[in-house]
């Protein structure tokens, strides 16, 4: 079964994507308003784990996800979710570790194509140096989200 539910959030209308009892998409809706379905127990654990998360009182999820990609979007994005709780990698960093150095623009454009927002960290991912860049939901929330992740330890980034 695939079906889609909205949850409202810090940072917008969120639309989920479920199929086969695993989250296949996370997005922020923008404006529209996806197809409502009634939330089921899956839906309403993804839901209760988000909130959590927003809350500050979570920081990993534990419902599944499927990932759709290429072969080297889903390294990255693999790597991504290693990437710990209010911390942040580089995009060359993420280029080292997959064992592409010279690719960090690619890991960026992955980066960009990630469709599990949150649940793929890919809002950790900053330029050299620390520098906020781009982030396909805005650069706004890419701070929001990390300043939230760093609250425990008041170091706000940007």
């Amino acid at each position: 079964m695939k079906g889609t539910f909205n949850i409202d959030s810090p940072i917008g209308m969120l639309c989920i994507t479920v199929e086969e009892r695993c989250v296949t998409s996370i997005a922020v809706a923008d404006g529209s308003i996806c197809e409502e379905l009634p939330t089921d127990e899956f839906g309403q654990q993804v839901k209760d784990e988000l909130d959590m998360y927003f809350a500050g009182k979570a920081e990993k999820f534990s419902f599944p996800i499927r990932m759709s990609g290429t072969p080297f979007q889903l390294r990255v994005w693999g790597e991504l979710r290693r990437i710990p709780y209010g911390s942040v990698a580089t995009y060359g960093m993420i280029a080292r570790r997959i064992g592409a150095p010279q690719a960090a623009r690619a890991v960026g454009m992955a980066c960009n194509r990630n469709r599990l927002l949150l649940a793929v960290p890919c809002h950790r991912v900053v330029g050299s140096g620390g520098k906020m860049t781009g982030f396909a939901v805005g650069i706004e929330r890419k701070k929001f989200l990390l300043n939230l992740e760093k609250q425990k330890s008041r170091q706000p980034f940007g």
